[in-house]
């Protein structure tokens, strides 16, 4: 039996990734001390999961911003437009891959960045590749094939991740007509041989191939390029061991065609999907041209993701065991993995760097696992199945039972009343009084806005001195006080600059929030925090997401204090910021004893308490952010109507408490709507703003088919890239968007909210943003 893990956390333990790419794009570091960082995080990741007894340890899943990047720039799939950055420049690469992601404005050049967007059902990020009909690819980076090398001169054999062409190509966009993306499969292939022989030049035994698309309803043309593809890679390297590894769902009925591909081994989420480890015995396929009645009957081993890598509650060691056992009494223990379920970018790093027992306390301690320790219940596992350190094994299994049994019967998960809320809720609690025409009416007499509103969607940047603010009053070295009137001051200013301007719906600036859902969740009930438990979203931008652990209420008002403050400031609209009860559910880890569902329906009526104590203190404009409502979509298609159905009810809980007058805002970021554009529909926002800078206005073409009814503010300014657009390119992407969208519904405002941004940068593309609003009011009314 073996140990295997899918991939490790890259920010560091104490996010030194983060730091250091911070550092690099302000010119503070070298190019030299960026790469020493990345090699510290990969060198030490490699000695702890060795120290830990792993025997598969992953290399190539380390990546300075994206994994899939790092593939586009590894296959040489380079737009164009990027070509002139790799001229004459000293680190070309470096810079390249960064202005692939970021987008590039220096020495006379402007280009912009590639477009991101969410990593299937989770809150990461990824860099979508871009395809052109008869594309060349060519070996650009070898990046994979340095990494396995580093790794081997400190005397550790790594096992390379690669994502599969078939996925790969799959995740990308095709920017013509004419063609889809896996009509390139013969044509990336030849990189594929090219750099598996280069691995196996340096003695590379195993590779991982991750093919997560596997976990995705797919055509029958796509389902003919993973046989293609690994008979190809087979054909050429039949001693090299393979491993295919899907996650995050079940592979379905793509089980038989993962099966029946020449691979030594086959991993399976059994997180997501525990069922399929039956269906893995029950179905028979054909294997190199002959029919096998079932698994038993083949050479392949199974890599059994039994330890979750996107949550982090302790695994349940008795349950895991008796899974695995079962799986040894029908192969026999040489052809099993222990793993985690997927790779654990998605885990913190260490929970034993949680040492204040006043942001997390003890008692709930005990139930979590971050990475590291999930890589040691790994081992454990393995240790107890196959009878090895029999002594300390039983140990960890004994302390693991009780932590488990604790977590049942503690006190601190019920409460009686949040969950008779919920029992009482009726279908008139998720209706507002009347349809969006008559509100729409009610509220331009209401708030009386010109034709192409301006706003931005929430927060404005977060200098190192407001955070500096924070950290010394959590510290104790600034009285609430202080910390208040500093808060108010930058408030005030926040206030006077947007009306300077000439915003129209304010925002009061968010200063006094430290993440959009973590300052929700420490004013709820049922969550806690922790103070060191950082996930990668995308690039150097990290998160740490509160961790729901028993039932959720809202004791008091979260957030009345400052916009009623900013209010008072201004005879302008201050619009009241709220995180969806559906994005607080996505990115939290979220407690796994009770449907997702009904946790999301709590906090849903806790938001609901908020919209109306707003709305009562006279703020008669209200955002209640959802980013992350695509992204919980099931992967299966044929799970979608019942996620659906829970997730916009609980939006439309959370918005039907106020009058008709009350405008309610909704924002989406990078997601596709096209195939949920009806459910949008549904939740029933007065107002959607949402991500289309980087697709140049693509996903609005899903509102104008639908003829969607209620107002639209798509984003024209790329909020995460540094670069300023002009007002010439936000007119454009506006004419664009009146195309097929009245203009009598657009708001003009930027993609996201603008706290990572600097405030250099954000004033002169702000500015920019008003003065396209008012040469499109100009040139409407001529």
């Amino acid at each position: 039996m073996k140990t295997n893990n899918l991939g490790y956390p890259r920010i560091g333990s104490h996010r030194e990734l983060k730091k250091a790419c911070e550092q690099y794009w302000l010119g503070k570091i070298t190019h030299n001390e960026l790469m020493r960082v990345g090699a510290q995080i990969r060198q030490k990741n490699w000695q702890l999961q060795k120290d830990a007894g792993i025997d598969l340890i992953p290399s190539n899943d380390f990546s300075f911003y994206d994994q899939v990047l790092d593939m586009s720039l590894m296959v040489g799939a380079i737009p164009t437009r990027y070509h002139e950055v790799i001229l004459n420049k000293k680190n070309a690469e470096t810079d390249l891959y960064f202005a692939m992601a970021r987008g590039y404005q220096k020495q006379g050049l402007d280009i912009t960045a590639m477009e991101m967007t969410k990593w299937f059902d989770t809150n990461y990020h990824y860099i979508v590749p871009e395809f052109y009909k008869n594309q060349v690819f060519k070996t650009f980076s070898t990046k994979i094939v340095d990494e396995f090398y580093e790794a081997k001169l400190l005397g550790i054999i790594t096992k390379p991740v690669i994502i599969g062409p078939v996925s790969y190509l799959l995740l990308g966009k095709a920017k013509q007509k004419g063609f889809e993306p896996i009509d390139l499969i013969n044509n990336i292939l030849p990189v594929y041989i090219d750099i598996i022989r280069k691995l196996e030049a340096h003695t590379v035994e195993w590779i991982q191939f991750d093919e997560p698309c596997l976990s995705l309803d797919l055509s029958q043309k796509q389902k003919d390029a993973f046989v293609y593809a690994y008979a190809e890679i087979k054909k050429h390297f039949p001693q090299l061991k393979t491993i295919l590894a899907n996650y995050f769902e079940c592979y379905g009925d793509n089980l038989k065609l993962a099966l029946s591909l020449p691979l030594n081994t086959l991993h399976i989420d059994l997180v997501r999907c525990p069922a399929q480890l039956n269906d893995v015995f029950a179905t028979g396929f054909v294997i190199n041209d002959v029919f096998a009645t079932d698994f038993v009957n083949t050479p392949t081993s199974i890599s059994l993701g039994i330890v979750d890598g996107r949550n982090i509650w302790k695994n349940d060691f008795t349950h895991s065991l008796e899974l695995i056992n079962k799986v040894i009494d029908k192969i026999g223990a040489n052809r099993v993995m222990i793993a985690p379920s997927c790779s654990l970018i998605h885990s913190p790093c260490d929970l034993d760097l949680e040492t204040n027992d006043t942001i997390l306390s003890p008692e709930i301690k005990q139930w979590l696992a971050f990475a590291k320790q999930k890589i040691n219940e790994v081992v454990t596992l393995k240790q107890l199945a196959c009878g090895e350190n029999t002594e300390q094994a039983n140990i960890k299994l004994q302390e693991n039972s009780k932590a488990n049994q604790s977590r049942k019967i503690s006190a601190l998960i019920h409460n009686p009343k949040v969950k008779q809320r919920v029992a009482a809720i009726g279908l008139q609690d998720a209706q507002r009084n009347n349809d969006s025409c008559i509100r729409k009416i009610k509220q331009q007499a209401a708030l009386n806005l010109p034709i192409f509103p301006t706003t931005t969607i929430g927060s404005f940047p977060q200098t190192a001195e407001v955070r500096s603010w924070r950290a010394k009053f959590k510290k104790g070295e600034l009285t609430q006080h202080e910390y208040n009137e500093l808060i108010a001051k930058e408030t005030t200013e926040a206030i006077a600059w947007q009306e300077e301007t000439g915003i129209d719906v304010l925002v009061h600036g968010e200063f006094e929030r430290n993440d959009m859902v973590e300052y929700f969740g420490e004013q709820l009930d049922g969550f806690t925090f922790s103070k060191n438990g950082w996930v990668q979203s995308y690039g150097s931008r990290c998160v740490k997401p509160p961790i729901i652990y028993g039932d959720v209420s809202r004791p008091k008002p979260i957030t009345l204090k400052w916009t009623l403050y900013a209010q008072s400031l201004t005879k302008k609209w201050v619009k009241g910021m709220l995180t969806g009860p559906v994005t607080i559910l996505q990115w939290s880890f979220v407690r796994n004893d009770q449907p997702r569902s009904q946790t999301c329906t709590q906090i849903a009526l806790s938001i609901r308490d908020e919209v109306v104590d707003l709305e009562n203190a006279g703020i008669k404009i209200i955002q209640i952010d959802e980013p992350a409502i695509r992204e919980g979509l099931p992967l299966r298609r044929g799970n979608w109507p019942q996620y659906l159905q829970w997730a916009v009810n609980a939006f439309r809980i959370a918005a039907s408490g106020v009058k008709d007058e009350t405008q309610i805002h909704t924002h989406m970021c990078y997601s596709e709507f096209n195939d949920i554009i009806k459910n949008i529909a549904d939740m029933d926002a007065d107002v959607i703003t949402i991500e289309c800078s980087r697709s140049q206005m693509e996903l609005l073409d899903a509102f104008a088919h639908f003829k969607y009814p209620n107002q639209i503010g798509p984003g024209v300014y790329d909020i995460h890239s540094p670069r300023v657009p002009s007002t010439i390119e936000m007119v454009a992407l506006m004419e664009k968007a009146k195309a097929v969208i009245p203009a009598s519904q657009l708001w003009v405002n930027p993609d996201c909210g603008l706290k990572t941004r600097h405030w250099t940068e954000t004033k002169k593309a702000l500015l920019a943003m008003v003065q396209a609003a008012k040469e499109l009011r100009l040139s409407h009314t001529a």
